[in-house]
């Protein structure tokens, strides 16, 4: 009978098989997922995901030994400006371990910070690229601002420090442009920061007469947290919003897809507040100007017009005297011109309505003799075929029920006709009918 081992045995055989030097000291790529720290080791879960689906088609638990844990994460954090976190793609070196009790894993001796680097800005490139295939990335940028953009809607965490800034910030402008703001709460970190942003440009939307500008507001905290902003959806929807969209997210060396797509990029949530008091300020600063323009020229205006009227005043006693004067000597030269003018005028013309009246008058009676001799003929032509001519040279018109009789066999037997004569109407029964 063969023996059986132990599963201590054969773990102990696996972990021999493993420590060969092909899997000692070699570096993967790979998606860090479940990171946490306990007791000074950061523990995590490796995974490799289909570039396509997202689908996992690899894994494996992994560890970083306390000893060395806060060197990697220093080294890490001061290259990429980030501790080590879930999500992030890395390449580590590490070693296969098998432990009887835990299992396969492997131990982590280094991180190479650039990979990751490398990584994010590759992400962030094709991003940038794909929607520039799309025809989308500068829509947002070419969108024009109002003179003076006062109805603001604000996406932010509720309670935030960043949204406390940026309304202290607007509200107590020196100016005194009187603002009005509207928060759409959204994360603004973690995993559901996309889709919690997209819902809150979508409540925007459906109110969009509302506001002027969109301002995406953020404040400081770890670099990893702002990997949520390099998204595609989120950028698709900030780059084709139909309100300007300003963001101001993180801190002045912080940049994600989302600064490449907004109409404007600011560096903190108090910047957007001050950027958009500057606007105010300018159109206030406009006005002021457009204002002292026209009081210099309502001055002008002014002053010409009391020139103008103090030489009427001068002027005026002795106007009126002579327009008198002026206009009789105009008078007396009409009246002399319109009693020889109106006589020459007079006599052609009284000449000319003499003529025509007679020639009226003369047209009128041929006319009228003529249209007598044409009704005459008419009378002659019409009595000459009339019924009653008719009957009168003898003939007579014999009628059943309103109608002429034509036929002796229309009337049926006892028929009471009339006949109409020249000068009478004969009413008859008819005993019976004869046809010849």
């Amino acid at each position: 009978m063969t023996s059986a081992l132990t599963l201590r045995q054969l773990n102990r055989r696996i972990g021999i098989m493993l420590s060969q030097p092909e899997l000692q000291n070699v570096w993967v790529v790979a998606e860090l997922s479940d990171l946490r720290v306990s007791n000074g080791h950061c523990y995590m879960e490796l995974i490799e995901k289909h570039p396509d689906t997202g689908a996992v088609l690899a894994r494996m638990r992994a560890a970083i030994w306390a000893n060395i844990y806060p060197r990697i994460n220093a080294e890490f954090r001061m290259a990429t400006g980030s501790p080590l976190a879930t999500g992030m793609k890395v390449m580590v070196c590490g070693s296969v371990s098998f432990h009887a009790a835990f299992g396969l894993s492997l131990v982590i001796s280094g991180i190479n910070a650039s990979f990751t680097m490398g990584e994010v800005e590759r992400k962030r490139r094709e991003i940038l690229a794909r929607l520039h295939r799309e025809g989308v990335l500068d829509l947002n940028k070419s969108i024009e601002w109002t003179d003076v953009p006062l109805r603001i809607a604000v996406i932010s965490a509720p309670g935030a420090a960043g949204y406390g800034d940026f309304i202290h910030q607007l509200y107590s402008n020196k100016y005194r442009l009187r603002f009005t703001t509207g928060l759409f709460a959204a994360l603004m970190q973690g995993e559901r920061t996309s889709s919690s942003v997209i819902a809150a440009l979508d409540a925007i939307a459906a109110d969009l007469d509302s506001w002027d500008c969109v301002v995406m507001i953020r404040g400081g905290g770890a670099t990893s947290e702002l990997v949520a902003f390099d998204d595609y959806a989120l950028a698709a929807n900030v780059a084709q919003f139909p309100l300007p969209v300003i963001v101001g997210i993180g801190h002045e060396r912080d940049v994600t897809v989302l600064d490449y797509v907004a109409n404007m990029r600011v560096k903190t949530p108090t910047a957007a507040a001050e950027w958009l008091i500057g606007r105010g300020a300018a159109a206030l600063e406009h006005l002021h100007g457009v204002a002292s323009d026209l009081l210099i020229a309502a001055n002008d205006k002014i002053a010409g017009a009391a020139t103008r009227l103090a030489y009427m005043e001068s002027s005026l006693t002795m106007s009126p005297e002579a327009a008198l004067q002026r206009a009789q000597a105009r008078l007396r030269q009409a009246s002399v011109t319109l009693a020889g003018a109106g006589g020459r005028r007079i006599a052609p013309e009284h000449s000319r309505i003499e003529h025509t009246f007679n020639a009226i008058v003369t047209a009128s009676r041929t006319a009228i003799g003529r249209q007598s001799d044409r009704l005459d003929s008419r009378r002659g032509l019409l009595d000459a075929l009339s019924p009653a001519a008719t009957l009168r040279r003898g003939y007579s018109i014999t009628s059943w029920q309103g109608r002429a009789v034509v036929s002796a066999g229309e009337l049926p037997h006892g028929a009471v006709i009339t006949t109409t004569l020249a000068s009478g109407i004969i009413t008859s029964v008819v005993t019976g009918p004869e046809t010849h």
